[in-house]
C-alpha cells in the first residue's frame, strides 16, 4: 500500500486543474515510502493526451534527490479525459519499474480521482493508495 496523505494528494489534484486541458506531470520523492517532495515539472508535449518530463528538469530533480538521500517514489501525470488507468503511451514509455506511476483523473474534475500502479515489462499491477 503507499501512503499518500490528502497534502500531496490535493497537490496533484491542484497541479492537474492548474494545466488543464493539457497533462501534468511530476516527480514524488522520499525516504522509506514516505513522501517528502512533490515536485511539480513541465509537460514538454503541452499536450491533452501526452507527457514528457523536461529532460534538463528531471536531471536536476533527480540530482537534488540522490544529494538529499531520498529516493524517487513515484512519477504522476494526469488524464484530463480519461480515468486514471496506464494508456498504451504511457506503459510504453515507463521506463522507471522500481517508481510507481500516479495517475490524476479530471474526468470529472469536481471528483477527481487519483490511482497508482507498477509498471515494468509493460504488466500494470494496481497499488492501494492510502490517505
Amino acid at each position: 500500500m503507499f501512503h499518500l496523505g490528502k497534502r500531496y494528494a490535493d497537490e496533484l489534484v491542484s497541479h492537474a486543474k492548474a494545466e488543464a486541458p493539457n497533462e501534468c506531470c511530476g516527480i514524488l520523492a522520499g525516504v522509506e515510502g514516505r513522501i517528502t517532495k512533490l515536485y511539480r515539472a513541465r509537460n514538454t508535449e503541452n499536450s491533452p493526451l501526452r507527457y514528457n518530463l523536461d529532460p534538463r528538469e528531471l536531471f536536476r530533480i533527480v540530482k537534488e534527490i540522490e544529494a538529499k538521500g531520498w529516493e524517487l517514489l513515484g512519477i504522476y501525470h494526469s488524464h484530463t479525459h480519461t480515468e486514471a488507468y496506464p494508456s498504451a503511451t504511457d506503459i510504453e514509455l515507463a521506463l522507471w519499474p522500481e517508481a510507481l506511476y500516479l495517475i490524476v483523473s479530471l474526468k470529472n474534475p469536481e471528483e477527481a480521482t487519483i490511482r497508482a500502479f507498477r509498471i515494468a515489462a509493460g504488466q500494470v499491477e494496481e497499488m492501494a493508495i492510502s490517505g
